[in-house]
């Protein structure tokens, strides 16, 4: 019954059908009288277009722009074609070559249909973004281009990712305009636009420098915006740099050491073949991948789609002098040649002059270059080239940036053969470079050689990317590239001292400073007479680091030594033994009840719960405070005895366990103040804290029952591993 029905319909449709007039049926199909023509048509009716109209004959787009499609068209008057000719030295539009009209015919056309309001919003992935664009993607590309390199010809495509390429994309160029919406969004005025184009009229949407005569010109196929001046395609920063000789010293070091590279590609011989029907192989100029950005990327980071249409690269290129200049007494002022420098220096020196976004004129030092430093440039004296090219902003400058790397503590190592040891460890993420390089802080560097470190039993093997490590006293198999790196890290950090003030410019006092920096402090190492000391240098068999020379940078200074600032290995109740056994020492009745308590073991000086590695204040009472601590019957009278009762063990390990500070290290620097946990918990598993009051040459600790204990200078500040030692004049009670 149902198959009935339906057979039933359809003959009765197909007699409507039958009964309808062809001419119903054409009217109903026909193009819309109100829909505008396309694009060629719509060109060619407004008469002002002639000479652009041949143009698109000769390039081949007569049919495209003639039928369907979805284009926007920045389409030059013939006004701008009378200048243009003037500008070339030809009489008229049929001197154009074919080429030529290609690269003008699709440089003008951009990809899909904005109206003007539409120009200045990005085309995100997740919806349009207001006000956030200032490019779009055109239908001119470069190509493959022959090239002479190395001597030989080679047929060239420039990488259409930053470090990579990918197969089937044209690497199409873009083209800049300027809006009132995204001047404004962005806090923008006429004189950026000026700043690039001085002879030219900032009229609220411009097409680089030329005027949009007219917007919103409706065609079937798009959008038209007349304008007053025809636009070739613009280079890459890459080729910019290739045409300019002023900026050649800058190329040399991006393309001649190791930053560029020409790969084979089976993909863009195929596409050539089937092109060209030449029989040539096609290389990729690939630029290092570690670089900010590749010069010759068009398609800005592909993060998204059409993150071009929001973003462009920034380029700030020294001149040839100043950095002939730079060259010769920073690079080279430790190495014979650029051949010999290491490849990580041009790679720095490159992303210190890249920025990863547009910098604007009236922007400029508020923005960061590739090192994550502010750039360093006065945009009203420092720049003599300003350029808009088609994937990026170009500044020619006539100074070089003042990187961190290379005017800093830093410095000192980075840009010398004799420490490559000391640089490769900062350079491994280790935090050391980002610390020490920043020139807006001051630093003391203490600095071994490679030759010292190899000597002191390390070495790095370079073909396995594995640390090394002999004890030089002992021999035997490394230890573990960890360890042993681990090793050097704290012995090279041992060496690096924050010194706002040049603290440390001269060593021929004596004194006492904490390494490290506020967010990450270190160890404590001591100086006196030109000699330095960390607690591994104080230990029987240690020798103390003297200094062989010193080199001032920017942001402190650099010493170097001839010996390590070594940690210590052993435990700090042998450092309180030592103390202990000196002539008339204070130290004497406090480690009388120390060696007899149950906590401590003699023979490698361990005292229960405290570790190597692991941060502690010892608060030492001298002798005369401990003979009161046992007139209160705090301690028990008979240690020299020997402790008999569980009480008295009790009593004396508490007694101990309450002079220690966990995890800080305090001195009377002033830069340890607060209340901290000692070793000594109460009854109830609780912990018991002290109050630190530490300044300029003073430090005193109380306990919860307001009893003070004052540091005595002169046998205090002991070192030992990650530890200070301080004798004070009174004990410290955890219980009344």
């Amino acid at each position: 019954m149902k198959k009935k029905i339906y057979h039933l319909l359809v003959f009765s449709f197909l007699v409507l059908l039958s009964s309808c007039s062809k001419d119903a049926y054409d009217d109903y199909y026909a193009r819309p009288e109100t829909l505008e023509p396309p694009i060629y048509q719509q060109l060619e009716a407004r008469g002002n277009f002639k000479n652009l109209l041949v143009l698109i004959e000769k390039a081949g787009y007569k049919d495209i722009l003639g039928k369907a499609g979805y284009w926007t068209m920045l389409a030059p008057n013939d006004d701008a074609f009378t200048n243009f000719f003037q500008e070339q030295g030809i009489s008229d539009v049929n001197k154009v070559d074919g080429e030529t009209a290609a690269k003008i015919v699709r440089y003008a056309l951009v990809y899909n249909a904005f109206r003007q309001e539409q120009l200045s919003d990005y085309q995100s992935q997740t919806g349009w973004v207001v006000d956030n664009a200032f490019r779009r993607r055109t239908a001119y590309y470069d190509g493959f281009v022959t090239k002479t390199i190395n001597g030989q010809p080679k047929v060239i495509m420039g990488s259409n990712r930053n470090g990579g390429y990918l197969p089937g994309d044209n690497n199409n160029k873009y083209i800049t305009y300027f809006t009132d919406e995204y001047f404004a969004a962005k806090s923008l005025s006429a004189a950026d636009f000026n700043y690039f184009y001085p002879n030219a009229e900032y009229t609220g949407f411009n097409v680089f420098d030329s005027k949009v005569t007219e917007a919103d010109i409706v065609a079937e196929n798009g959008i038209i915006h007349e304008v007053n001046k025809v636009n070739l395609p613009l280079v890459t920063l890459d080729q910019y740099l290739e045409q300019k000789p002023q900026y050649s010293k800058f190329r040399e070091l991006l393309e001649n050491y190791g930053l560029v590279k020409y790969v084979f590609s089976q993909d863009a011989t195929n596409t050539y073949h089937n092109f060209t029907g030449k029989s040539d192989n096609v290389d990729i100029k690939l630029y290092d991948p570690l670089l900010s950005f590749s010069p010759n990327n068009e398609n800005y980071l592909k993060q998204a789609d059409n993150d071009g249409q929001s973003d462009l690269y920034s380029m700030i290129v020294p001149e040839n002098g100043v950095l002939q200049e730079f060259i010769d007494n920073v690079l080279l002022k430790n190495y014979p040649s650029l051949n010999v420098l290491p490849q990580y220096i041009f790679r720095d020196f490159i992303n210190a002059h890249m920025v990863q976004n547009a910098v604007w004129p009236s922007k400029g030092p508020s923005n960061s270059n590739a090192l994550n430093e502010n750039l360093r440039f006065d945009f009203n004296s420092d720049i003599v080239d300003a350029k808009i090219l088609s994937n990026g902003f170009f500044y020619g400058s006539n100074k070089v940036q003042k990187s961190n790397l290379f005017y800093s503590v830093y410095t000192s190592a980075y840009l010398d053969p004799k420490f490559t040891m000391a640089t490769r460890l900062m350079n491994d993420g280790s935090g050391l470079k980002e610390m020490i390089s920043n020139i807006n802080t001051r630093y003391t560097l203490f600095l071994p050689s490679d030759a010292k470190l190899m000597e002191m039993g390390f070495g790095y093997n370079s073909t396995l990317s594995l640390w090394t490590y002999v004890d030089p006293a002992v021999g035997g198999s490394s230890a573990t590239s960890a360890i042993a790196r681990a090793r050097l890290l704290r012995i090279l950090y041992n060496g690096i001292v924050l010194t706002p003030n040049g603290e440390l410019n001269d060593l021929s006092g004596s004194g006492i400073i904490r390494t490290g920096d506020l967010d990450l402090p270190g160890e404590y190492i001591k100086w006196k007479n030109n000699k330095l000391y960390a607690a591994g240098n104080e230990v029987p068999d240690g020798t103390p680091v003297g200094i062989t020379g010193y080199e001032d940078q920017q942001n402190g200074r650099t010493y170097y030594v001839d010996n390590l600032l070594q940690y210590s290995e052993e435990m700090q109740g042998l450092k309180i033994k030592r103390l202990a056994e000196q002539p008339n020492s204070e130290y004497l009745a406090f480690f009388d009840y120390l060696k007899n308590s149950t906590i401590y073991d003699p023979v490698t000086g361990k005292i229960q719960g405290v570790d190597l590695g692991t941060s502690y204040t010892f608060i030492i009472p001298n002798n005369a405070a401990i003979a009161k601590a046992v007139s209160k019957k705090v301690l028990p009278g008979s240690v020299l005895q020997s402790l008999q009762t569980q009480n008295e063990k009790e009593m004396v390990a508490g007694f101990i366990r309450a002079h220690i500070i966990v995890n800080k290290i305090a001195s009377d620097d002033g830069l340890t103040t607060g209340e901290f946990e000692t070793q000594r918990k109460d009854d109830f598993g609780e912990k018991i804290y002290v109050l630190v009051e530490s300044t300029p040459g003073n430090l005193s600790f109380r306990d919860s029952y307001l009893n003070w204990a004052h540091y005595i200078p002169s046998q205090s500040n002991n070192l030992a591993d990650r530890s200070l030692i301080h004798l004070v004049d009174n004990y410290l009670t955890y219980q009344q």
